[in-house]
């Protein structure tokens, strides 16, 4: 399917061998049919080379070509890329820290149901960091990271609910 063209065969072909599943295990091959997928515009391609670079495997470890990566996979419609790119911007990986970027990309990850996204932001409302400190918007974002499945999402949901009433009992 690769062969004929398909990036979709191309992504396939290239987690079976980032997996070895049904072929020996090869990140260099992996990374090489991944870029070939991204460069005939296949997000998951993207994503996928992106996490290559971001770990170094197959090829050699690069942050900025993986944020570069990362935006193209957001850029067209990727969660899960949003989220890494949130993840760069937060940490200054590959990119000039800035978390009011990274706030904005983890609330595109939270509203397309990644749960990771929402807890970031999260802890991003609860700390203030790149947006103002609002517990209320803390509780929210914890809320739907708990909603999404995540029992992470759950404890700081109820803790900071607990957290709140214990104080206003207090106080």
């Amino acid at each position: 399917a690769c062969d004929a063209g398909s990036t979709e065969g191309c992504n396939n072909l290239g987690e079976m061998y980032y997996y070895g599943e049904g072929v020996e295990q090869d990140y260099v091959k992996a990374a090489g049919l991944f870029k070939k997928a991204c460069d005939a515009g296949s997000t998951e391609g993207c994503y996928n080379l992106g996490e290559m670079y971001y770990y170094g495997k197959g090829v050699e470890q690069d942050y900025v070509k993986a944020v570069g990566l990362f935006e193209k996979a957001c850029d067209a419609g990727s969660a899960k890329g949003c989220y890494n790119l949130g993840e760069m911007y937060y940490y200054g990986k590959g990119v000039e820290q800035d978390y009011v970027k990274a706030a904005g990309l983890f609330e595109k990850a939270c509203d397309a149901g990644i749960a990771k996204g929402c807890n970031n932001l999260g802890r991003m409302y609860y700390d203030g960091e790149g947006v103002e400190e609002d517990y209320v918007k803390a509780a929210v974002f914890f809320k739907k990271a708990c909603d999404a499945g995540s029992a992470k999402g759950c404890y700081l949901y109820k803790s900071l609910i607990y957290m709140k009433i214990v104080d206003s009992l207090l106080n």
